[in-house]
């Protein structure tokens, strides 16, 4: 039995923290405005970025990489939320991105 918590797109508050950690090509093609951008293979070496007293809601494309984090995160002390569906599920619900190669945002 699992101890991650998970949120949708929809139960995620204004101003919530997000975590992306899908890889770089992926965040310039498009994410969240606002959102930190650690890829997965890079938290270990910049869990120190992280506020340890600001609950993360972390994000990857369809979920399995962002349960991952949160399960590390969640195991480093930290209060880590996993974003069901993930960007997929973002783009779904008509949620609002940018892109950083000034393309129109999409997920890949």
């Amino acid at each position: 039995m699992s101890d991650i918590m998970n949120v949708t797109v929809e139960e995620l508050a204004g101003g919530a923290v997000i975590l992306d950690v899908r890889e770089d090509y992926e965040w310039e093609a498009g994410h969240i405005d606002g959102a930190l951008h650690i890829p997965l293979e890079q938290l270990p070496e910049r869990l120190d970025s992280l506020d340890p007293d600001v609950d993360l809601n972390v994000i990857c494309r369809t979920g399995g990489r962002s349960f991952r984090a949160t399960n590390w995160l969640t195991q480093n002390g930290y209060t880590a939320f996993n974003v069901v569906g993930g960007m997929g599920a973002w783009l779904e619900a008509g949620k609002p991105m940018v892109s950083d190669n000034g393309e129109t945002p999409r997920v890949l």
